[in-house]
């Protein structure tokens, strides 16, 4: 089977099979990975450097007497000063040929065929303003495409630099899973992270790309590194790496075919992501019509016509989160349920959390509350059913701060638990081992929070996915709240409030608020205690819940059941990359 007929093929299993490689949030594509597609680029560099991708030629030169000449070229090279003569490389064992190679190539050492690890250094008096300066940033991960071509005018350095020529193999040989290797095409200078790569012999740099590029290698390179924080392929391991060697005439056949095929997957890539764009948008647009339905009826409508559609439509991670975050928005909306004319208005609930406000103040128990300002239609972002409410926060909830404690108080055996703005994420409690002394429990008893108080960061209190806010867990209750982060305690036990605070509408709140600003996300407690809430009859709130975790349920058994079709493309992709090669 040539490979253009293993492409054609198995196209669906190439360009169907995703990795999503962290939970997908509010429409975002930008976390899954074309998993499919890059099996299919590794197989094309596999199958490239084990001879398998082109016909081999019998009338193609050995690769042994490509050898011979690279041999006396380099003899000639030492007799005229020009290299230093190289210590003889150990000869290559059975054991470090991983497969057998088509008649008429060789296994080499790559210092035998190349100059790795031997390069002329730049001092910034050597450059001038237009002098190509490559850094490690300047160049893609795995795709090798130069992201950036930068001058020394542009980005003038202090330290010496790697010199290079055109047609030199730039190979970033710092962290070498991310597969940086560049074929110069003009001269310049570059990190010592980078080094420049000259081939005897006339070797294709082309074809050294390649070879750089293989799974295999990066594999011996990971493998090969030094460094824990900062790992780098050793130039000792590098110059000892086995890798394979064919005629030249051969080389270029292969770099064309890599070439052409790696274009077609740059096709079929941007073909993948236009579709999941468009799939998303799609999704989007019309849960947005949910949203915007104007009363029970339209809504029911509208939810009709997507329900059709729902094996289709609801096909991605992506595409489920969207789903639940609709589903929560119309919750909060007073959409999702029908309203019951018999349920007690939120009015009286209203009534009563007042009645306990005043009990607690004068039991010493809060303090008394600064009048709130008054609510204003144009601050409403939508218009609620018949019995619910619009109200601050502050009116149905305690809501206080964390104190500031010193670095030297904290450690990490025992005492009281404290709770930092690093264990909230977006409805995720981060669990860590930082304690206080007792006796603080005593001394900033204001600060000590309850399991299920809701907790919010007011520094950059929101990222892409969401605000982050989340319920304190029962292991943290009566732990301290340190600064930066806000409790919020509702008077009145109810889900809702924590459903509300976790919908796209505070998001927008606070994002529209910094987004128009300029200002770093830094929210004040007047943020917090003024934000608008809506408060729904207490026996609506209970119907609300119920609807939702079914609804999450259903979510939830929709993205298990896509995670297993996922991982049998993903292990389809596998058994046929590996059929292929074997």
């Amino acid at each position: 089977m040539t490979v253009e007929k293993l492409i054609t093929d198995h196209i669906d299993i190439w360009s169907s099979a995703l990795q999503t490689r962290s939970t997908a949030g509010r429409g975002s594509n930008g976390k899954i990975d074309l998993y499919g597609i890059k099996k299919l680029r590794e197989l094309i560099l596999e199958l490239a450097v084990r001879g398998k991708l082109v016909q081999q030629d019998p009338n193609d030169e050995p690769a042994s007497e490509l050898l011979k000449r690279i041999a006396a070229e380099k003899a000639e090279l030492v007799k005229q000063g020009k290299i230093k003569k190289q210590k003889p490389l150990p000869e290559i064992s059975e054991d470090e040929k991983p497969f057998e190679l088509p008649e008429g190539w060789e296994w080499v050492r790559l210092g035998f065929i190349t100059n790795y690890g031997d390069c002329d250094k730049a001092e910034p008096t050597d450059a001038d303003a237009d002098t190509w300066i490559v850094e490690l940033e300047d160049i893609e991960k795995s795709t090798s495409r130069l992201l950036n071509r930068v001058t020394f005018s542009e980005r003038p350095f202090k330290s010496s630099k790697n010199k290079f020529n055109k047609n030199d193999v730039l190979y970033g040989k710092l962290r070498p899973y991310l597969d940086k290797v560049l074929v110069a095409d003009d001269t310049g200078v570059c990190t010592t992270e980078i080094i420049p790569i000259k081939v005897y012999g006339n070797i294709l740099p082309g074809y050294l790309r390649l070879l750089l590029k293989s799974p295999r290698f990066i594999a011996y390179a990971n493998e090969s590194t030094h460094g824990m924080n900062l790992p780098r392929l050793g130039t000792d391991k590098a110059i000892n790496a086995v890798v394979e060697l064919t005629a030249i005439a051969e080389q270029s056949r292969i770099v064309n075919k890599v070439d052409e095929l790696m274009s077609f997957c740059d096709q079929l890539e941007q073909q993948s992501l236009t579709s999941l764009d468009a799939h998303q948008q799609l999704v989007e647009t019309l849960l947005a019509t949910l949203a915007d339905s104007q009363n029970a009826e339209v809504l029911a409508e509208n939810w009709a016509r997507i329900s059709q559609h729902f094996d289709t439509l609801f096909t991605t991670e992506a595409s489920i989160e969207v789903l639940k975050q609709t589903i929560l928005q119309l919750a909060v909306m007073g959409k999702l349920v029908p309203q019951d004319p018999d349920d007690e208005p939120a009015s009286e609930l209203l009534k009563r959390i007042e009645q306990e406000k005043t009990q607690l103040v004068k039991e010493g128990k809060i303090k008394k509350q600064k009048p709130l300002p008054p609510i204003s239609d144009e601050e409403k972002p939508f218009e609620l059913p018949v019995g619910w409410v619009w109200c601050r926060l502050a009116n149905i909830a305690y809501v206080f701060s964390g104190s500031t404690f010193k670095s030297e108080d904290f450690n990490n055996e025992s005492g009281a638990k404290c709770i930092k703005i690093t264990n909230v994420g977006v409805n995720d409690f981060a669990h860590t081992n930082d304690y206080l002394p007792v006796d603080f429990l005593n001394i900033y008893s204001d600060s000590l929070v309850r399991c299920d108080d809701l907790l919010l960061a007011m520094t950059r209190p929101y990222i892409s996915d969401g605000l982050k806010v989340c319920v304190c867990p029962n292991l943290y209750d009566r732990s301290l709240l340190n600064q930066r982060v806000c409790a919020i305690r509702p008077y009145h036990k109810s889900s809702f409030y924590y459903k509300y605070m976790s919908s796209e509408t505070v998001l927008n709140i606070y994002q529209s608020r910094f987004n128009n600003s300029g200002l770093q996300p830094n929210l004040k407690m007047n943020d917090i205690t003024e934000l608008l809430i809506p408060v729904p009859p207490t026996a609506e709130q209970d119907r609300i819940i119920t609807t939702i975790e079914m609804m999450s349920e259903i979510c939830n058994q929709l993205k298990s059941s896509l995670q297993s079709a996922q991982q049998t493309q993903l292990h389809l992709a596998d058994a046929l990359t590996e059929a292929a090669l074997n």
